[in-house]
């Protein structure tokens, strides 16, 4: 008996998903226990790279979610609505959903769960997060015994493009953002990505699964890259770091979790320190584990249909293992749930105030060539118990010289304390950059 699909959407991501489902050879025998039964998009007219069957494709999506004859329904259509009406209905009809909606999942994961679990089916979203990577499952299975201190990532390809290049080639922001726009790497409008957006909505889907609590999307800080320049990529090579734009969920202590996205100075032996381009990483500490990195394609045709494939073929595994009587319309009676593959929140998890949060700082400052002004930065940093690691008086720029410095781990809320004593300082003309060191 095989196991019917309905696909939501047909863009890069559904034909690819179609182009491997329909490509048995050579893989896993379950596909062969797969029929792409309906395939939903916005208009019939648009060409595409694949080849359906007469009367597979259809413009009602409706139509799709609540056919009886539909055991899983794939949303790859991505944006929030009608996404999430749709794969809310595909679960009331009874329907194990497949997504890669990393925004849809982000902002209503728990109304997706809930409704999952009550009607007795999976929300399975292994490609919402790191493309082709496997990290959502092995979270909630191969790791799930252990006790998960931090989750460290580039989970946003366009920008680790970006900042890759600016190191390599010395090249600016703007002129690598419209080179990456024009080979396809970053949108028209590349705000989710250079913002943080996207990656925001990644960190928080992890740091649910990661520290089993419901993370709140407008609660994560975010902060994104648009004011890193080559100037600070070049002191950051000479300090033995590299620049990434880092998605970071750490447990801050028993009960908060500090979530949060900006760029940040990596030790340059860190293994997150050699992801280059468009690749992702995510780097997991743990106990007893120690610390595991899982690495790869974030995008892509090919790298994300593997993932949403994968996810499929999890469900058909499930249902294929039923009894014929109870395999019908694919329901199950809740129990029957697995809890390694099920979603599910127990409860939210408290975020830190960032004010508490604990991390290392890398400052530039533009001051007046005035004799005792490292003398100066320096009593106001102790003043407010910051320790500098380094202090380094780089050179001028414009007639004014330039100071930098990276302190021991301090809270950010006695540094910007320090931070706004200096900015009333005469001899501070101005401080233009300001990162945290991982």
């Amino acid at each position: 008996m095989a196991f019917k699909l309905g696909i939501l959407g047909l863009g890069t991501v559904g034909c690819g998903t179609v182009q491997l489902l329909t490509d048995s050879d050579g893989r896993h025998p379950l596909l062969e226990e797969i029929e792409i039964y309906r395939v939903g998009v916005r208009s019939l007219d648009k060409p595409r790279e694949v080849k359906l069957p007469k009367g597979v494709v259809t413009t009602d999506l409706e139509a799709i979610v609540t056919d009886p004859e539909i055991d899983i329904v794939v949303e790859v259509m991505g944006g929030l609505e009608p996404a999430r009406e749709l794969m809310l209905k595909a679960i009331r009809n009874g329907k194990h959903v497949v997504t890669a909606n990393k925004a849809a999942i982000s902002r209503f994961g728990e109304e997706l769960y809930t409704a999952a679990n009550q009607a007795g089916v999976y929300v399975m979203l292994e490609a919402s997060v790191g493309g082709g990577i496997p990290v959502i499952q092995p979270l909630k299975q191969s790791l799930s015994v252990n006790k998960i201190q931090a989750v460290t990532g580039i989970i946003n390809g366009t920008t680790n493009y970006i900042l890759t290049r600016m190191q390599d080639e010395g090249s600016s922001f703007d002129d690598v953002l419209a080179d990456a726009q024009k080979l396809g790497y970053a949108e028209a409008d590349p705000t989710a990505d250079v913002e943080g957006l996207d990656a925001a909505d990644k960190i928080s889907i992890l740091a649910s699964i990661a520290f089993d609590g419901g993370v709140n999307r407008e609660d994560v800080y975010c902060e994104g890259i648009r004011q890193i320049s080559k100037t600070d990529i070049e002191y950051a090579q000479k300090l033995g770091f590299v620049i990434k734009l880092l998605a970071i969920a750490k447990k801050v202590n028993q009960s908060s979790l500090s979530v949060r996205v900006h760029p940040t100075l990596v030790p340059s032996e860190h293994p997150l320190a050699s992801i280059h381009g468009v690749n992702n990483a995510i780097f997991v500490e743990g106990e007893p584990i120690g610390e595991v990195m899982f690495f790869g394609p974030g995008a892509g045709a090919g790298a994300t249909a593997s993932a949403v494939s994968s996810d499929i073929l999890n469900l058909v595994s499930q249902l294929i293992s039923l009894p014929e009587s109870n395999s019908e319309n694919s329901k199950y009676k809740i129990s029957n749930l697995d809890p390694l593959l099920a979603s599910f929140h127990q409860e939210y998890s408290q975020l830190a105030p960032s004010e508490e949060l604990v991390t290392r700082f890398y400052a530039r400052f533009l001051t007046k060539d005035q004799p005792g002004v490292i003398g100066k930065l320096g009593t106001c940093f102790g003043k407010h118990g910051v320790s500098l690691e380094s202090v380094v008086q780089t050179g001028f720029q414009e007639k004014l010289a330039e100071i930098v410095v990276v302190t021991h781990d301090v809270s950010e809320g006695s540094f910007h304390q320090a931070l706004e004593e200096i900015g009333t300082l005469e001899a501070i003309d101005s401080i233009p950059s300001l990162l945290r060191v991982l």
